[in-house]
């Protein structure tokens, strides 16, 4: 059986786009160009957002990935990244701004009815069903799905063996990097059109970080936008197509990886020197 997730990379375009025909995302410092949003395949646009009644954490924040594209959010803590991956999914209320998937406006749809338009999130922590075993979690992903997902499970195991090795046992046994394929797995389970993923190499050594982020690119590969959350921001800057850093929950520097990488200012100050 052909295994999807070892194709080309899906989008070769290094630009941003978004179907509605709206946003422009401002030249911030290191940038040096505008980056159209107006036909994206997944935009968070002009984003202002909080928590209950609480402050404003995000401030006219615009986040964008395309089809077969890696986009990855950086910054200092507390800049809101993960704020806006959960205005994005859903888990907040935003004051302004709005959501579009694959040209549609989903700004009023809950977190269930985002996964079931074909949004796959996978949290940082609390991400896994420990006393399941690794089969059971992935059977859960397919929780939304009426056909037969087997085909979907063999994908998942070709994409993570070890999985397939330990589908029997409690996911709570495994290793922190076997964990978060479970979950990156389980996210898959659902056939998303778009992959979102809150920092997940956290708490994992530099040679499974260097794995997942393999698995990342061999998903992108099949067309899947992805958009993550990464605390390791020189390492995820090396393979994203597009990159976001936030600072107090604004738009401070957006390029492409390798701009970003190249920019003084974002050396500097986030990547260390």
């Amino acid at each position: 059986m052909s295994n999807p997730y070892q194709d080309d990379r899906g989008n070769k375009d290094a630009s941003i786009t978004n179907p509605k025909g709206q946003g422009t995302l401002t030249p911030s410092p290191g940038t040096r160009q505008a980056m159209d949003t107006a036909k994206a395949f997944l935009v968070g646009d002009s984003m202002t957002a909080g928590y209950g009644n609480g402050p404003d954490i995000l401030h006219d924040c615009t986040i964008a990935v395309d089809e077969g594209e890696i986009a990855v959010i950086v910054g200092p803590n507390g800049a809101g990244k993960s704020t806006g991956m959960k205005a994005i999914f859903g888990m907040l209320d935003m004051r302004q701004g709005s959501v579009r998937l694959d040209g549609d406006d989903i700004t009023g749809l809950s977190p269930q009815d985002r996964v079931a338009k074909g949004m796959g999130f996978v949290p940082q922590t609390s991400n896994i069903f420990t006393s399941m075993t690794v089969e059971e979690n992935l059977e859960m992903g397919a929780f939304i799905r009426t056909d037969d997902f087997s085909d979907t499970m063999a994908q998942v195991y070709d994409l993570f063996p070890i999985l397939k090795e330990k589908r029997l046992q409690a996911a709570g046994e495994l290793s922190g990097g076997q964990r978060q394929q479970v979950a990156v797995g389980r996210a898959l389970m659902t056939q998303p059109k778009v992959l979102m993923l809150d920092e997940p190499t956290a708490g994992v050594s530099p040679i499974v970080m260097d794995e997942l982020f393999d698995r990342i690119i061999e998903v992108a590969r099949t067309g899947i936008p992805i958009l993550m959350v990464e605390q390791n921001a020189r390492q995820a800057l090396e393979i994203a197509d597009k990159g976001y850093v936030l600072v107090q929950g604004r738009n401070a520097y957006s390029g492409t990886g390798k701009e970003l990488l190249a920019d003084e200012e974002v050396r500097k100050s986030f990547l260390g020197g």
